[in-house]
């Protein structure tokens, strides 16, 4: 699904779905994304949908509404789109330009994918939730790759990460719902653990032989949802 992060200096807030033909944003609490802050009009700009695309729309804001570090008036969003407000920032993500990245990636690497262990590897002496703490397995020593962590977006963690530096990162709840992301020489790669409902990537069910996950995928677990960011 298409979806809004919202953040302020770097620091992830909250992440939005849209699911409406309309999308309001604005310091009102009436409006779908409210921001609550002096800078932002009560009603600062709307997202029209239509037909698959998504216009931003800026309402006669006090301070204006800026794309990408230019103001706009009207704008047709594409992925990656960086919308300002004020100091607030909402990063647009277009499902159907972020599947098509994913599938091609996963045409060259699902082999590769396909190797997951054989039997569960969690640390028993953690038990209770393994993130944003971090606990983890190392089954080998980290290949040497683009440095990748895992945000928090909801729950009483939001906000907090996890960097992704072993070989092997468990996430989750062991017996409840569990996952690892292995780092191998040619990426990331998320997998099912444990648990008798599986993890969801993007808002779908991950692969049984586990998937490469790229830049900005968003991970379900345990109830709890997360980012996963390369740092470069």
């Amino acid at each position: 699904m298409t979806r809004l992060i919202l953040s302020i200096d770097g620091t992830v807030l909250r992440e939005f779905s849209l699911d409406k033909e309309s999308t309001s944003i604005g310091r009102r609490p009436s409006s779908d994304i409210h921001i609550d802050n002096l800078a932002i009009s009560g009603k600062h700009a709307v997202i029209v949908s239509i037909l698959g695309d998504d216009f931003l729309q800026d309402l006669d804001s006090t301070n204006g509404t800026f794309v990408n570090g230019q103001t706009i008036k009207k704008h047709l969003l594409v992925d990656g789109d960086v919308i300002g407000l004020g100091k607030y920032r909402l990063k647009y993500f277009s499902e159907a330009t972020t599947m098509t990245r994913r599938t091609d990636l996963q045409d060259g690497l699902r082999r590769e994918a396909a190797l997951r262990p054989a039997a569960p590897v969690v640390d028993e002496e953690a038990g209770g939730v393994l993130l944003p703490q971090g606990q983890g397995v190392v089954s080998a020593e980290a290949p040497a790759l683009p440095l990748a962590e895992l945000e928090v977006l909801s729950g009483s963690n939001a906000g907090q990460r996890l960097q992704l530096t072993k070989a092997r990162s468990v996430i989750g709840k062991p017996a409840v719902q569990a996952a690892a992301i292995d780092r191998r020489p040619n990426g990331y790669f998320l997998f099912h653990l444990e648990g008798g409902s599986t993890p969801l990537l993007n808002g779908r069910m991950l692969h049984d032989h586990g998937e490469a996950l790229a830049d900005q995928d968003v991970i379900e677990l345990s109830g709890v949802t997360m980012v996963f960011r390369l740092k470069g």
